[in-house]
């Protein structure tokens, strides 16, 4: 095959190129994204905890943390919990709609079309009168959500060259976590706003990441899979010219081209997706979203300085605590930045994995013997941040072959937001009824899904967004799945050594 490609010691094809400014440069717009679900996610636990909030939505609650002598059990509303799991269900909905825009207009529209209900929502939250308003203004943030996650993650995948595409995937949940850091540092300036409206400010002020976003959007340009998906070869191959620095593209451009006719005989991608040789996909697409909202940590973000109250710090020290874990956020999201092309997906999951469990069973030690007074808590926040916070996104938006990929990656979304509301609507009450033991109930989460990582997904490191095929027929398991592709048409192929197990794999 005319352009050359290389072999990278068995992990995979090296297509010709670099990194160049330009996909740095829209890699970062793009991943802005991730500021709009980082700030709700550290918004509403912030505002949750202020007593003005509290009065002006859930009187209710309000009198119950100043009546009730039992700590756990102070902010146990399911109204409450409405308020912050509302956004997932609309998310959830929304992301559905965003798959067939995705596909059929591009990637970059769905994060317009984002930015602008996440510009709406925050609007109508900042200047919410009642609980309705409040409630269909956090719908129009769910929307929001569903669409920028829904396009983003496969964004960045699509634009990133193969060797690099952790990193650079990763800036999402980079900016996730910037936008948790920022929304808890204006929690903690507007609670000391006098006169009782500091949590307007709070919510109102999502604009800024929105509009971020959004404007950013309408500069980017669509990835080559995108434009070929579309059917402007010309444009594709011009763009991945572009992207790729060099015009020595022949190998990645005829992938792509048969990628594409392949999805063209896929009429209805959510059909075609229960088809056997898609089973692991499904599988992961299913899976990895449900063990990521079961580590506990989102539940733990959404109502950091609730927790913080609980468990007996008062209001600056709740929210000053939530700062912290922002910060230890960040810090550990750039870990996973610099060591996800190296070490690889699965090392980084497994070492979490094993890492939280063993955090979450001393987080319930110490909540059972002090309660928690000591602000020992913190200690699982890292590991979650380098591991499965970046990689639960990572993962998914790179294994779909091109012809399911919109609608993979709307099942991928849909069932992250799915137990995300099950976690945030639930967690109150488990915190009420399970006391400390909530925390042993995320360890045994964490074992299993630890398990899972070490037996079934493959490496994919290093490996051509539309060669990803390939480590699935090689795997121990998913062979039986996968048929083998023809040897005749993958002249340019290598054997991957992805087989996923820990006796046969390269995990570093």
């Amino acid at each position: 095959m005319a352009g050359g490609v290389g072999m990278d010691g068995g992990s995979g094809k090296i297509y010709p190129g670099k990194l160049t400014l330009f996909v740095l440069l829209t890699s970062i717009v793009a991943a802005t994204g991730g500021l709009i679900f980082g700030y709700d996610i550290g918004i509403s636990g912030g505002v949750t905890s202020m007593d003005s909030f509290l009065l002006k939505f859930f009187r209710g609650v309000y009198k119950q943390r100043r009546d009730s002598a039992n700590l756990y059990c102070q902010f146990d509303s399911q109204l409450l919990t409405t308020f912050t799991s509302s956004l997932y269900i609309a998310g959830l909905i929304a992301t559905f709609f965003a798959s067939g825009i995705t596909r059929v207009y591009g990637r970059k529209i769905s994060m317009v079309i984002g930015g602008f209900s996440f510009l709406i929502g925050s609007a109508l939250n900042g200047g919410a009168l009642n609980i309705e308003m409040l409630i269909v203004g956090r719908i129009m943030l769910g929307v929001g959500v569903g669409f920028a996650n829904q396009a983003v993650p496969v964004y960045l995948s699509e634009m990133a060259p193969a060797r690099l595409r952790g990193g650079l995937n990763i800036g999402f949940q980079m900016f996730t976590t910037i936008g948790i850091l920022a929304a808890n540092l204006i929690n903690y300036g507007t609670d000391k706003i006098r006169g009782g409206w500091g949590w307007r400010v709070s919510l109102a002020l999502a604009a800024v990441p929105a509009g971020m976003m959004t404007i950013g959007a309408f500069g980017l340009p669509d990835t080559p899979n995108s434009l070929i998906e579309r059917g402007h070869m010309d444009k594709g191959r011009a763009m991945l010219e572009r992207i790729r620095g060099t015009g020595d593209v022949d190998a990645e451009y005829h992938d792509m081209v048969e990628a594409n006719e392949i999805s063209k005989t896929v009429k209805h991608p959510f059909r075609n997706i229960l088809q056997r040789r898609y089973r692991p996909q499904l599988v992961m697409a299913i899976a990895i979203p449900l063990f990521q909202q079961f580590t506990g940590i989102n539940a733990i973000m959404f109502y950091a300085p609730v927790l913080f109250k609980t468990i007996g710090f008062g209001n600056d020290a709740s929210l000053m605590s939530a700062v912290i874990t922002g910060v230890v956020n960040v810090v550990a999201t750039a870990v996973s930045i610099v060591t996800v092309d190296r070490y690889g997906r699965r090392f980084l999951f497994i070492e979490g994995g094993i890492q939280m469990a063993i955090s979450q069973v001393v987080m319930a030690i110490l909540l059972g013997v002090k309660l928690g007074t000591s602000g020992e808590g913190e200690m699982s926040k890292a590991a979650f941040a380098w591991s499965w916070g970046p990689l639960g996104w990572l993962v998914p938006s790179e294994i779909f072959p091109l012809e399911i990929r919109s609608a993979a990656q709307s099942i991928t979304v849909s069932m992250n937001l799915l137990f995300t509301f099950v976690i945030a609507q639930a967690f109150l009450a488990m915190l009420c009824h399970f006391k400390f033991a909530i925390f042993l109930f995320f360890a045994l989460w964490v074992l299993i899904m630890t398990l899972f990582v070490y037996f079934f997904p493959p490496e994919t490191k290093h490996v051509p967004i539309e060669e990803m095929t390939t480590v699935w027929s090689q795997h121990w398991f998913w062979t039986r799945f996968v048929p083998a592709p023809n040897p005749a048409d993958h002249k340019d192929s290598h054997h991957i050594n992805t087989t996923g197990t820990g006796i046969a794999s390269n995990i570093i």
